[in-house]
């Protein structure tokens, strides 16, 4: 497939091409067919009244049984999902913070173990739920999270505790409704964010049974799940009817596997808790602004959940918008624009950047994790940077290269390094870059440039940090931190 080129009345861009914001071009909103669905909600009375008040606790029922019977259909469990496994949430970053306030103390929860690179947006919400210091970093290999690492820091961190005689939450009251872990595990299984990597089969159920062993609470973002194509194509990979091996998930999900390994939260000596969430989210296939996503654990977990006191007071988060979301769901409609619009144009641009890629970065000794998988996805690549380049002062030398009609906007490794623990994993040997946001025809362009300015930076010996490089992009991030998500 021949890259896209610019249309014939437009040259190149006139202001940076920005490879670092992780939204959905506004062309990929499906505009009419929420339209629709709020019209067709709104104007029935019963759906309406529903919408408009408050909702029950674990969110709007139709929504829930039409999220569980969706996800039995794209996951195909050993067992059906039912609608008490669910509840409805304002979206996966807001439902991490519930989640933490109810099954987290922050002093008996021993500590936050982050896939790392991980999504740096999370890092504040660990952080107001009163975990500042108590983040660490755990490294990916190629199949994903360390678990010997991990093993070796939750057996330390276990000494610590019984050495300072923390027995008991601290902070919270001993309640049937809820229970608190030791440890947490923050991961994105599949086409990571920022990695881009997914975590192998043998990887997840291990991480299950580690879980198990030290009393943690996997937290999974599966939000990028539904976008998935293949990584080698023919020339009509992205047509829709080309597809039809990608309408069902390539793996099971963590939580899957907790429901079945050994009896899962049914086997004896469990608590029924289980041992891993899925925090999903419609923002990356139905639009950000809707604000709906879903919790999946198992009937205990989902209860607590959807008893947080945020939620007793106000009722279920995204009431009304979530009657949009059931009318899309149970339509069908929500699917078919996965599968005719998403998949297709994101395996289109996914291609495009990779070409450019392959053309202008590689030949530079600029190389891609995974390169041997069959399936990819998301929003991301993660590249890894030739060994004298330094990320930071790339992602400087591409936003500053000349006039903007020159300039690229990257994001650079270091702002994923989880706070307080950078030494134990730093990325400024690695940039990512988004395929969504910008214009396809731009994306080339984009590639194109970085390479530019990593070649004069190579040949002029210009790759190493200079002194508070680091806190130079740190500070102009967070003027703009939207733009990382």
């Amino acid at each position: 497939m021949a890259d896209v080129p610019p249309p014939n009345d437009v040259g190149m861009p006139k202001e940076p091409i920005n490879l670092m914001r992780g939204w959905p071009n506004p062309s990929l909103l499906p505009v009419d067919l929420i339209k629709s669905a709020a019209n067709t909600a709104l104007s029935d009375p019963a759906v309406a009244h529903a919408g408009l008040l408050y909702g029950p606790d674990p969110g709007y029922e139709a929504c829930r049984e039409a999220v569980a019977d969706w996800l039995t259909s794209f996951y195909q469990p050993q067992q059906k999902i039912d609608a008490d496994r669910i509840c409805i949430t304002g979206g996966a970053s807001q439902n991490l913070g519930c989640m933490l306030g109810v099954y987290t103390d922050p002093e008996y929860t021993r500590n936050i173990w982050i896939v790392a690179p991980a999504y740096m947006l999370a890092f504040r919400v660990f952080e107001d739920a009163g975990f500042g210091g108590k983040m660490r970093a755990v490294v990916e290999d190629e199949e994903g999270i360390d678990l010997h690492h991990l093993r070796q820091e939750l057996q330390k961190s276990e000494k610590r505790a019984t050495e300072k005689g923390v027995e008991r939450p601290r902070y919270k009251p001993e309640r049937k409704r809820a229970k608190v872990y030791k440890h947490i595990v923050y991961c994105v299984p599949t086409f990571a964010n920022p990695s881009s990597r997914t975590m192998s089969l043998r990887r997840r159920e291990d991480l299950v049974k580690l879980a198990r062993e030290y009393d943690a609470l996997v937290v999974a973002d599966d939000v990028y799940d539904f976008l998935q194509w293949p990584a080698h194509p023919s020339q009509q990979a992205s047509t829709a009817s080309s597809l039809p091996a990608m309408q069902t998930a390539h793996l099971p999900r963590l939580v899957d596997i907790d429901r079945a390994l050994d009896g899962g939260a049914a086997r004896d000596g469990a608590d029924g808790f289980g041992n891993v969430c899925s925090n999903g989210s419609f923002s990356k296939i139905a639009g950000p602004g809707i604000r709906v996503g879903w919790l999946e654990g198992t009937e205990k977990f989902a209860y607590g959940v959807s008893q947080a006191g945020v939620t007793a007071s106000g009722g279920a988060p995204s009431q009304l918008t979530s009657t949009y979301i059931t009318t899309l769901l149970t339509t069908g409609q929500l699917h078919h624009h996965i599968t005719t619009v998403l998949r297709p144009a994101y395996t289109a641009r996914y291609h495009t950047l990779m070409r450019a890629i392959t053309a202008h970065l590689l030949p530079l000794g600029f190389s891609l994790p995974q390169p041997d998988r069959d399936v990819v996805g998301g929003y991301f690549v993660w590249l890894a940077l030739p060994a004298s380049l330094s990320a930071t002062r790339l992602a400087q030398r591409c936003k500053h290269c000349g006039d903007d009609d020159d300039a690229v906007i990257i994001a650079p490794g270091p702002i994923f390094e989880v706070p307080g623990d950078e030494s134990a994993a730093g990325f400024d040997g690695h940039v990512r870059l988004c395929f969504a946001w910008e214009e396809e025809w731009k994306l080339a362009e984009g590639v194109r440039r970085v390479g530019e300015v990593a070649k004069r930076m190579l040949e002029d010996h210009d790759g190493e940090a200079g002194n508070g490089g680091y806190v130079v992009v740190e500070r102009e991030a967070r003027g703009g931190m939207d733009q990382y998500k």
